[in-house]
């Protein structure tokens, strides 16, 4: 019902604005000109048109009219678009090797996605990236809100880009997105019946590591821990009793409290979204400059010929401060035409507006429950060594949705070498669900392994088996 008002209010009041976006030729860091379309601009929604949802939309290098469109939402619920489109999915890739001051590079992306795919990359809900809202009120944001916001950025997007909306549209995320993509897909669904909104192609979607069930979510970590050897038997089994099994309990037996302390005194220092890879902090960087002389000092002891396998420590945190010199860079945010005054610094994770979010729904297993009854191609998978939404959590509410075992767990490969395990479930004819877990990937599993999301994504979206 919260969402339901959140719509009626909005479409009474006429509040979709769907401007067009504007085509970006060039971009600092890139030298020449981008070989390949790519279109930044707003929608405006909410009341009033006070909330600003940016995105960059990157046509298919391939055939854009007859390819597959597809909108990525990020994960945080507060971190930016650009980290995929700089760091994983998409044409263009940050050169974080060979840096000695100054802007930071782009390269090519060979393994991008958008050779055979149109994308949109959202920053939502706002405050995200370069989204931002011109009212106080507007930055008063929950699961509800964010749902109906994206809802509606892409009805006024379709508006304005109606020549793709006989395209086959998937919708595509990581981490928290994982709560917001299944009641985004109801709702097309719904409007696509209802048909008083564009009616959109929508052929299914794709999320890894999703947040999904809070209890089911990190309630998986500590089995996890101790399948990894971080958590030795005795303990781990003495944990599971004095607890029965419920590790996030508000409030512990003294036994089970006990317990948890001392499993959290033994993984304390992992690196929570990728338990093999240093645990590293960000220094405040307030500005640019700051960020630029940090990288430079790493640049001078040797760090950059060193990674991610040398010598030195290495953080896969360091490649968001290139992103911030990047995107805080003036002439970048006139190239990509960020709305000037709209934000007084870009971040990579917004932390102000995690800690004003508000957490709406704590579990989304039902809406996913009922997308089984839709027709429709499904692609969840997960970094297996991510500690933050584990595999093996993920795997216990899709047992939970009585399908139809229609492939048992095997190997899939890129390039002959293990890339992960793969498993595929059907429910009459009309669903199918396809779970795979990606080999050494954290938390944002394209990121770590980019070959292999490619391929993985490539062969699904084409029905192929992984």
């Amino acid at each position: 019902m919260k969402f339901l008002s959140f719509v009626l209010l909005e479409l009474a009041l006429l509040v979709i604005a769907a401007n067009g976006g504007d085509l970006v030729t060039r971009l600092p860091g890139y030298n020449g000109d981008l070989p390949f379309t790519l279109e930044t601009g707003y929608v405006g929604v909410g009341e009033s048109e006070e909330v600003q949802l940016f995105y960059y939309f990157v046509e298919s290098q391939n055939d854009p009219l007859q390819d597959p469109l597809l909108l990525w939402i990020p994960g945080g619920p507060s971190c930016t678009a650009l980290g995929s489109f700089l760091f994983a999915t998409g044409p263009l890739a940050l050169d974080t090797r060979d840096y000695d001051g100054g802007l930071p590079s782009l390269v090519l992306n060979p393994f991008n996605w958008t050779q055979g795919l149109n994308i949109i990359y959202l920053d939502a809900p706002v405050g995200t990236g370069f989204s931002y809202s011109k009212t106080s009120q507007g930055y008063d944001i929950g699961d509800y809100k964010f749902l109906a916001h994206t809802y509606h950025f892409l009805v006024g997007w379709f508006m304005e880009h109606s020549r793709f909306l006989g395209n086959q549209f998937y919708i595509a995320g990581e981490g928290y997105s994982g709560n917001i993509i299944p009641m985004l897909v109801q709702e097309i669904i719904k409007g696509n019946q209802e048909k008083d909104m564009p009616v959109l192609n929508l052929k299914g979607y794709m999320i890894g590591n999703p947040g999904t069930d809070n209890q089911t979510d990190f309630n998986s970590r500590i089995p996890l821990a101790h399948r990894l050897s971080f958590i030795p038997d005795k303990l781990f089994e003495s944990a599971k009793i004095n607890c029965n099994g419920d590790f996030v309990s508000a409030n512990p037996s003294k036994k089970c409290a006990s317990d948890i302390d001392s499993i959290n005194e033994l993984i304390s220092k992992l690196n929570t979204v990728q338990v093999f890879e240093p645990s590293c902090k960000l220094p405040n960087l307030t500005d640019e400059n700051m960020a630029q002389e940090y990288l430079k000092d790493k640049y001078r002891s040797g760090f950059f010929g060193s990674q991610p396998n040398g010598t030195q420590l290495w953080c896969r945190k360091y490649n968001q401060v290139f992103s911030y010199i990047w995107a805080n860079d003036k002439d970048v945010q006139e190239a990509l035409h960020v709305q000037k005054g709209s934000k007084s610094s870009w971040k990579y994770c917004n932390d102000t507006l995690n800690g004003i979010f508000s957490h709406d729904v704590a579990s989304v297993v039902e809406y996913y429950r009922n997308l089984s009854k839709a027709k429709l191609q499904v692609l969840l998978y997960s970094g297996d060594v991510d500690m933050a939404i584990p595999y093996i959590g993920t795997l216990q509410w899709i047992m939970s949705l009585d399908l139809t075992l229609n492939e048992s767990w095997r190997a899939w490969s890129v390039d002959d070498q293990l890339a992960g395990y793969t498993t595929k479930f059907m429910k009459n004819t009309n669903f199918n669900l396809t779970y795979a877990t990606v080999k050494g990937a954290g938390h944002s599993a394209c990121e770590y392994r980019i070959k292999e999301c490619s391929a993985m994504m490539q062969r699904w979206i084409s029905s192929y088996p992984l």
